[in-house]
């Protein structure tokens, strides 16, 4: 059974002192392992190697950044052990030739992820909500941490329109800092 999500990357576009300026929204669907272990450990580690390469550049680049290492990490499910479900891969770019991939039938690495229009509402069958709010500093200067929400199991309307009353309806069970939300809210499921 998936257990479907969606997540928001956002941030705060202050271009003139008004905190009324624009918020950049980036959203992407998951359609498995979209519970809260899960996907804050792919924050941390997202987080993490973010910082050390000092590539975050906003909402959308991070939500890219996010479904590329959610595939890549399902990739070697199809690179060794069963031959018909193995692709034949001595090279990445042999990942790219479809005939490598004929013999499969819809693989999870292709699948699983989209980048969601938010005026176009949410499928209705996601059990979590996510909000990544982004820092506003220049992405050159130190990294600062990253502040999430993260909704209670199906604790938000299923919504047909524009998601943004969705977010602000849903009912958070965490709102903090990245490096706080996986101790507090794996500390409430012991």
């Amino acid at each position: 059974m998936s257990t479907r999500s969606q997540l928001r990357f956002v941030q705060r576009v202050d271009q003139d002192g008004d905190p009324t300026d624009d918020v950049r929204v980036a959203q992407v669907y998951r359609h498995s392992d979209g519970y809260p272990a899960s996907v804050l450990r792919d924050l941390t580690q997202l987080k993490e190697l973010l910082d050390a390469t000092r590539a975050e550049r906003g909402p959308g680049y991070t939500a890219a950044t996010f479904v590329f290492l959610d595939k890549l990490s399902t990739v070697d499910l199809y690179l060794d052990g069963d031959p018909e479900r193995t692709i034949d891969a001595a090279q990445p770019a042999d990942l790219l030739e479809p005939s490598n991939m004929e013999h499969l039938d819809q693989p999870l690495f292709l699948l699983g992820h989209g980048v969601e229009n938010p005026a176009d509402g949410i499928h209705g069958d996601e059990e979590y909500l996510y909000v990544v709010e982004l820092p506003t500093e220049n992405p050159f200067d130190e990294p600062t941490e990253w502040t999430v929400k993260v909704s209670g199991h199906s604790a938000f309307p299923r919504w047909d329109g524009p998601t943004d009353e969705a977010f602000e309806r849903a009912s958070w069970q965490f709102h903090g800092p990245l490096e706080n939300a996986r101790k507090d809210l794996l500390a409430e499921t012991v």
